[in-house]
């Protein structure tokens, strides 16, 4: 990356949102969060989320999940959502965010709102665990893909060990940032 000279021949220094972050510990990356009255955390088996998937009939990964995450409501921390990941090296595809709201009891913007945290979890999950770049499929939530810098790709770009997966559509995620290349740099 090169640097441009201020006047007097100094380079600038990089601005510290050019740099990108480190990627944060699992630990860190794991722990459970609240918002909203909403709880979501990482789930040891992915299992639990697999009768909310059937519900939605929405896809699920062929292979075992690298990574789960759930979103619970209520006093028995009923589980209303999650979005799960499958690993091919340091790739990943991500399944959902799902919201499954049998009683009508939120709002849109409300699972919008959960869905996105959601995704937000499981980038912060997949970048602990040395993921570096993150497909998905749009399922008509576009808008959180796009304001995690998620962009439109061709499917022959996913990498084969995630071709064949069901859906239309791919957006890709590489650290956040739209400004990236699928060529590896030497």
């Amino acid at each position: 990356m090169a640097r441009s000279r201020a006047r007097g021949g100094r380079p600038r220094p990089v601005s510290p949102s050019a740099v990108p972050a480190a990627a944060p510990s699992l630990a860190a990356a794991t722990s459970p969060r609240v918002w909203q009255s909403v709880g979501y955390r990482a789930l040891a088996a992915a299992t639990s989320l697999r009768g909310l998937f059937d519900f939605a009939a929405a896809a699920w990964p062929p292979q075992d999940p690298c990574l789960a995450w759930g979103a619970t409501i209520g006093p028995d921390d009923r589980l209303v959502g999650g979005v799960v990941a499958e690993r091919d090296g340091d790739t990943a595809m991500l399944y959902g965010p799902l919201i499954v709201d049998e009683d009508g009891s939120t709002t849109v913007s409300d699972r919008l709102d959960m869905a996105a945290q959601l995704v937000a979890a499981a980038l912060e999950h997949a970048r602990a665990l040395g993921i570096r770049t993150a497909f998905a499929r749009p399922q008509g939530v576009d808008r959180i893909w796009v304001r995690f810098g998620f962009i439109p790709l061709p499917e022959s770009t996913l990498p084969a060990g995630l071709r064949g997966r069901p859906g239309a559509g791919l957006f890709a995620w590489r650290g956040g940032s739209a400004l990236w290349t699928l060529r590896e740099s030497g």
